[in-house]
């Protein structure tokens, strides 16, 4: 465990560096803001340095190689059903704990004084990449080609942004955008790549990737759905 957080620690710190030298010369030579609130910044930075770090080290340490067995494990079991109802799931449930989707519902709720809760919004987002993460993992086993999916599913959501209501298209696809965040695509992928590598015949290059960007459209399309009724 050590060895890895020595190890992500530099990444960390490299990602982190730019943020944190823009906020000090801007403060050095431009806003001057009070120095408690700067140094509030300095140990935010810190915690959230401190906190990537350790995130990393547990996917690394247990999410992925989980996942990747569950998504090898599941063909054996012989059961369709199954592998769509574990794809949703797993997309369900680690997207509501995804903190960019958080963030996102609570924004949406203080812009609007409350008229889009942020609980329902969450749920409609995780709905979306549930969907959309089954959608992808039927399509490894029945071994659709995935220009295919991906033309249908964007043309969907090109139809869905022509006849929705202005105000929340813009919503729809920034609601796409957070689902790609720090638990979602480390499981997901782990799932697509462990469920290919064990197809015969099938690559993990080919099958195994593209997921992400198929569970991502999900919540553009839910949404976008959801919002013809308030029109």
């Amino acid at each position: 465990m050590l060895r890895l957080i020595l190890q992500r620690l530099p990444e960390v710190l490299r990602a982190i560096a730019p943020l944190v030298g823009v906020v000090c010369a801007l403060q050095l030579l431009l806003v001057h803001a009070p120095l408690a609130l700067f140094l509030q910044f300095l140990l935010g930075s810190a915690l959230v340095v401190a906190g990537m770090v350790l995130l990393f080290v547990g996917i690394d340490l247990g999410v992925l190689p989980m996942g990747r067995f569950i998504g090898a494990e599941l063909p054996r079991r012989r059961s369709l059903w199954l592998i769509v109802a574990v794809a949703f799931g797993l997309g369900f449930v680690v997207t509501i704990a995804e903190p960019d989707v958080l963030i996102l519902a609570e924004q949406v709720q203080q812009a609007t004084d409350g008229a889009l809760p942020g609980r329902p919004l969450s749920y409609a987002i995780a709905a979306g990449v549930g969907l959309f993460a089954a959608l992808a993992l039927l399509r490894i086993v029945v071994g659709v080609p995935f220009k295919w999916l991906l033309a249908g599913t964007y043309g969907l959501m090109l139809l869905l942004s022509w006849w929705a209501p202005p105000g929340f298209v813009p919503l729809a696809y920034d609601a796409g955008s957070v689902t790609t965040g720090v638990l979602t695509a480390p499981v997901l992928l782990a799932l697509a790549l462990g469920l290919s590598s064990v197809l015969a015949g099938r690559s993990a290059q080919a099958d195994g990737f593209g997921l992400l960007g198929l569970a991502s459209a999900g919540p553009v399309v839910v949404i976008l759905l959801l919002s013809l009724g308030q029109g």
